[in-house]
Protein backbone atom coordinates (compact mmCIF):
# COMPACT_ATOMS: atom_id res chain seq x y z
CA UNK A 1 0.00 0.00 0.00
CA UNK A 2 1.12 3.54 -0.65
CA UNK A 3 1.97 6.73 1.57
CA UNK A 4 -1.23 7.83 2.90
CA UNK A 5 -2.19 11.36 1.53
CA UNK A 6 -2.32 14.66 3.64
CA UNK A 7 -6.22 14.63 2.88
CA UNK A 8 -6.48 11.31 4.46
CA UNK A 9 -4.39 11.70 7.21
CA UNK A 10 -6.77 14.66 8.13
CA UNK A 11 -9.65 13.11 7.75
CA UNK A 12 -8.63 9.93 9.60
CA UNK A 13 -8.24 12.23 12.37
CA UNK A 14 -11.53 12.94 12.21
CA UNK A 15 -12.76 9.39 11.69
CA UNK A 16 -11.19 8.47 14.88
CA UNK A 17 -14.03 9.82 16.76
CA UNK A 18 -17.69 8.24 16.83
CA UNK A 19 -20.17 7.58 19.51
CA UNK A 20 -18.38 5.16 21.62
CA UNK A 21 -15.17 7.48 21.59
CA UNK A 22 -16.56 11.16 21.32
CA UNK A 23 -13.65 12.12 23.46
CA UNK A 24 -9.81 11.15 22.49
CA UNK A 25 -6.44 11.54 24.31
CA UNK A 26 -3.49 12.78 21.66
CA UNK A 27 -2.22 8.81 21.83
CA UNK A 28 -5.81 8.06 21.26
CA UNK A 29 -6.35 9.55 17.66
CA UNK A 30 -2.55 8.62 17.02
CA UNK A 31 -3.83 5.12 17.61
CA UNK A 32 -7.61 5.20 16.15
CA UNK A 33 -6.27 6.87 13.15
CA UNK A 34 -2.89 4.62 12.88
CA UNK A 35 -0.64 7.22 12.80
CA UNK A 36 2.47 8.70 14.49
CA UNK A 37 2.25 10.56 17.71
CA UNK A 38 3.80 13.12 15.92
CA UNK A 39 1.84 13.50 13.52
CA UNK A 40 -1.41 12.76 15.19
CA UNK A 41 -0.58 16.09 17.15
CA UNK A 42 0.31 18.25 14.12
CA UNK A 43 -3.03 17.52 12.38
CA UNK A 44 -4.96 17.73 15.62
CA UNK A 45 -3.29 20.79 16.30
CA UNK A 46 -4.55 22.37 12.72
CA UNK A 47 -7.78 20.72 12.91
CA UNK A 48 -8.12 22.72 16.54
CA UNK A 49 -7.13 25.85 14.88
CA UNK A 50 -9.77 26.15 12.36
CA UNK A 51 -12.54 24.49 14.59
CA UNK A 52 -13.08 21.19 13.90
CA UNK A 53 -11.89 19.22 16.93
CA UNK A 54 -12.10 21.63 20.30
CA UNK A 55 -9.19 20.74 23.29
CA UNK A 56 -10.10 21.14 27.01
CA UNK A 57 -7.99 21.87 30.04
CA UNK A 58 -7.33 18.54 30.82
CA UNK A 59 -6.12 17.98 27.05
CA UNK A 60 -8.75 15.88 25.76
CA UNK A 61 -10.12 16.54 21.89
CA UNK A 62 -13.75 16.63 21.21
CA UNK A 63 -15.23 17.46 17.86
CA UNK A 64 -15.72 20.95 18.04
CA UNK A 65 -18.55 23.52 16.45
CA UNK A 66 -17.24 24.37 13.24
CA UNK A 67 -17.69 21.13 12.11
CA UNK A 68 -21.40 20.96 13.28
CA UNK A 69 -21.92 24.49 11.53
CA UNK A 70 -20.40 22.88 8.04
CA UNK A 71 -22.18 19.76 9.13
CA UNK A 72 -25.54 21.95 9.26
CA UNK A 73 -25.65 22.33 5.26
CA UNK A 74 -26.02 18.81 4.22
CA UNK A 75 -29.26 18.84 2.35
CA UNK A 76 -29.89 15.05 3.71
CA UNK A 77 -29.22 15.87 7.25
CA UNK A 78 -30.63 18.97 9.01
CA UNK A 79 -32.02 20.83 5.95
CA UNK A 80 -34.30 17.75 5.96
CA UNK A 81 -34.70 17.22 9.60
CA UNK A 82 -36.00 20.96 9.86
CA UNK A 83 -38.74 19.96 6.75
CA UNK A 84 -39.43 17.01 7.82
CA UNK A 85 -39.88 17.81 11.67
CA UNK A 86 -43.92 19.02 11.68
CA UNK A 87 -45.03 15.70 10.27
CA UNK A 88 -42.56 13.80 12.55
CA UNK A 89 -44.32 15.64 15.50
CA UNK A 90 -48.09 15.05 13.80
CA UNK A 91 -46.79 11.17 13.67
CA UNK A 92 -45.54 11.55 17.08
CA UNK A 93 -48.97 12.96 18.17
CA UNK A 94 -51.34 10.30 16.59
CA UNK A 95 -49.06 7.36 17.80
CA UNK A 96 -47.11 8.36 20.55
CA UNK A 97 -44.37 5.66 19.48
CA UNK A 98 -40.99 6.21 18.13
CA UNK A 99 -40.63 8.06 15.16
CA UNK A 100 -37.79 8.28 13.00
CA UNK A 101 -36.47 9.90 9.57
CA UNK A 102 -33.50 8.14 8.06
CA UNK A 103 -31.39 8.17 4.35
CA UNK A 104 -29.53 5.89 2.42
CA UNK A 105 -25.92 5.67 2.60
CA UNK A 106 -24.71 2.72 0.54
CA UNK A 107 -25.64 -0.58 2.22
CA UNK A 108 -26.82 1.51 5.28
CA UNK A 109 -29.50 3.06 7.02
CA UNK A 110 -28.43 6.60 8.50
CA UNK A 111 -30.93 8.02 11.32
CA UNK A 112 -31.62 11.65 10.61
CA UNK A 113 -34.08 12.33 13.80
CA UNK A 114 -35.42 10.61 16.32
CA UNK A 115 -38.73 11.01 18.58
CA UNK A 116 -39.19 9.15 21.42
CA UNK A 117 -42.34 8.05 22.78
CA UNK A 118 -43.08 8.49 26.05
CA UNK A 119 -43.44 4.88 27.01
CA UNK A 120 -42.67 3.38 23.96
CA UNK A 121 -40.72 0.21 23.10
CA UNK A 122 -36.46 0.66 23.31
CA UNK A 123 -35.15 0.80 20.16
CA UNK A 124 -31.31 0.77 19.31
CA UNK A 125 -30.77 3.55 17.19
CA UNK A 126 -29.52 7.40 17.85
CA UNK A 127 -28.98 10.51 15.34
CA UNK A 128 -26.28 9.19 13.05
CA UNK A 129 -26.97 5.42 13.68
CA UNK A 130 -26.21 3.38 11.18
CA UNK A 131 -27.98 -0.33 10.32
CA UNK A 132 -27.91 -2.82 7.57
CA UNK A 133 -31.18 -1.82 5.31
CA UNK A 134 -32.52 -5.30 5.23
CA UNK A 135 -32.99 -5.43 9.30
CA UNK A 136 -35.25 -1.94 9.86
CA UNK A 137 -38.55 -0.96 8.18
CA UNK A 138 -36.99 2.30 6.77
CA UNK A 139 -34.12 0.27 5.71
CA UNK A 140 -36.46 -1.81 3.50
CA UNK A 141 -38.46 0.98 2.37
CA UNK A 142 -35.33 3.04 0.92
CA UNK A 143 -33.72 0.00 -0.84
CA UNK A 144 -37.37 -0.99 -2.31
CA UNK A 145 -37.06 2.04 -4.27
CA UNK A 146 -33.73 2.16 -5.19
CA UNK A 147 -32.28 1.12 -8.56
CA UNK A 148 -32.38 -2.77 -9.77
CA UNK A 149 -28.95 -3.17 -9.55
CA UNK A 150 -28.47 -1.61 -6.44
CA UNK A 151 -31.09 -3.87 -4.84
CA UNK A 152 -29.26 -7.02 -6.81
CA UNK A 153 -25.91 -6.39 -5.01
CA UNK A 154 -27.39 -6.11 -1.78
CA UNK A 155 -29.51 -8.99 -1.97
CA UNK A 156 -26.39 -10.99 -3.55
CA UNK A 157 -24.20 -10.14 -0.28
CA UNK A 158 -24.53 -11.36 2.96
CA UNK A 159 -27.81 -10.07 5.14
CA UNK A 160 -26.57 -9.98 8.62
CA UNK A 161 -28.93 -11.80 11.34
CA UNK A 162 -29.93 -9.66 15.03
CA UNK A 163 -32.78 -12.11 16.35
CA UNK A 164 -33.76 -15.16 14.72
CA UNK A 165 -36.35 -13.03 12.47
CA UNK A 166 -34.15 -11.19 11.05
CA UNK A 167 -34.65 -11.65 6.79
CA UNK A 168 -31.82 -13.51 5.71
CA UNK A 169 -32.39 -14.91 2.75
CA UNK A 170 -32.23 -13.17 -0.46
CA UNK A 171 -35.28 -14.63 -2.22
CA UNK A 172 -37.77 -13.54 1.15
CA UNK A 173 -35.82 -10.26 0.63
CA UNK A 174 -36.49 -9.42 -2.65
CA UNK A 175 -40.37 -10.33 -1.73
CA UNK A 176 -40.59 -8.28 0.89
CA UNK A 177 -38.75 -5.29 -1.32
CA UNK A 178 -41.58 -6.40 -3.91
CA UNK A 179 -44.35 -6.32 -0.82
CA UNK A 180 -43.36 -2.85 0.04
CA UNK A 181 -43.49 -1.47 -3.57
CA UNK A 182 -46.93 -2.99 -3.67
CA UNK A 183 -48.56 -1.70 -0.28
CA UNK A 184 -46.48 1.21 -0.16
CA UNK A 185 -45.00 0.93 3.22
CA UNK A 186 -42.41 -1.43 4.72
CA UNK A 187 -43.14 -3.43 7.63
CA UNK A 188 -40.42 -4.99 9.78
CA UNK A 189 -41.23 -7.27 12.39
CA UNK A 190 -38.73 -8.63 15.40
CA UNK A 191 -35.55 -7.86 12.77
CA UNK A 192 -33.29 -5.85 15.34
CA UNK A 193 -35.28 -7.02 18.71
CA UNK A 194 -37.77 -9.52 19.01
CA UNK A 195 -40.57 -6.90 20.91
CA UNK A 196 -40.72 -4.44 17.83
CA UNK A 197 -42.34 -4.14 15.26
CA UNK A 198 -41.86 -1.26 12.56
CA UNK A 199 -43.95 0.87 9.94
CA UNK A 200 -42.19 2.88 6.94
CA UNK A 201 -43.02 4.66 4.07
CA UNK A 202 -40.79 6.56 1.51
CA UNK A 203 -40.24 9.83 1.16
CA UNK A 204 -39.56 11.44 -2.18
CA UNK A 205 -37.42 14.11 -3.23
CA UNK A 206 -38.78 16.69 -6.15
CA UNK A 207 -38.26 14.76 -9.27
CA UNK A 208 -39.61 11.95 -7.42
CA UNK A 209 -37.02 10.02 -6.77
CA UNK A 210 -36.82 8.54 -3.05
CA UNK A 211 -34.58 10.39 -0.61
CA UNK A 212 -35.13 9.09 2.50
CA UNK A 213 -38.08 7.05 5.02
CA UNK A 214 -39.72 7.89 7.58
CA UNK A 215 -41.48 4.91 10.52
CA UNK A 216 -42.66 4.73 13.56
CA UNK A 217 -41.63 1.96 15.94
CA UNK A 218 -43.95 -0.04 18.31
CA UNK A 219 -44.34 -2.69 20.68
CA UNK A 220 -44.58 -5.80 18.46
CA UNK A 221 -47.52 -6.83 21.28
CA UNK A 222 -51.06 -5.48 20.15
CA UNK A 223 -48.90 -3.75 17.12
CA UNK A 224 -51.77 -3.05 14.70
CA UNK A 225 -50.26 -2.04 10.75
CA UNK A 226 -53.49 -1.27 9.14
CA UNK A 227 -54.06 0.68 11.89
CA UNK A 228 -50.71 2.59 11.32
CA UNK A 229 -49.86 2.47 7.83
CA UNK A 230 -51.73 5.05 6.69
CA UNK A 231 -50.92 7.91 9.60
CA UNK A 232 -46.52 6.51 8.27
CA UNK A 233 -48.01 7.20 4.24
CA UNK A 234 -49.76 10.16 5.00
CA UNK A 235 -46.31 11.54 6.90
CA UNK A 236 -44.21 10.28 4.03
CA UNK A 237 -46.52 12.32 1.85
CA UNK A 238 -45.95 15.52 3.56
CA UNK A 239 -42.71 15.76 4.02
CA UNK A 240 -42.62 14.82 0.44
CA UNK A 241 -44.66 17.79 -0.54
CA UNK A 242 -41.88 19.89 1.70
CA UNK A 243 -39.39 19.05 -0.18
CA UNK A 244 -40.97 20.15 -3.63
CA UNK A 245 -42.64 16.90 -4.77
CA UNK A 246 -46.06 16.43 -6.50
CA UNK A 247 -47.89 13.90 -7.55
CA UNK A 248 -46.91 14.72 -11.29
CA UNK A 249 -43.23 14.05 -10.62
CA UNK A 250 -44.03 10.38 -10.29
CA UNK A 251 -46.14 7.98 -7.78
CA UNK A 252 -44.48 7.01 -4.77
Amino acid sequence: MGERSAADRLLSVLAAFDHEHPALSLTDISRRAGLSLTTAHRLAGALAAWGALERDASGVYHVGLRLWEVAALAPRGLALRQLALPYLEDLYEATHENVQLAVRDGTEVVYVEWLQGRSAVGVHIRIGARWPLHATGVGLALLAHAGPAVQEEYCSGPLASFTPYTITDPARLRRALAEVRRSGVAVSERQVTQDALSVAAAVSGPGGEVVAAVSVVVPRTGAQVPALAPAVRLAGRGISRALGWRPEHGAR
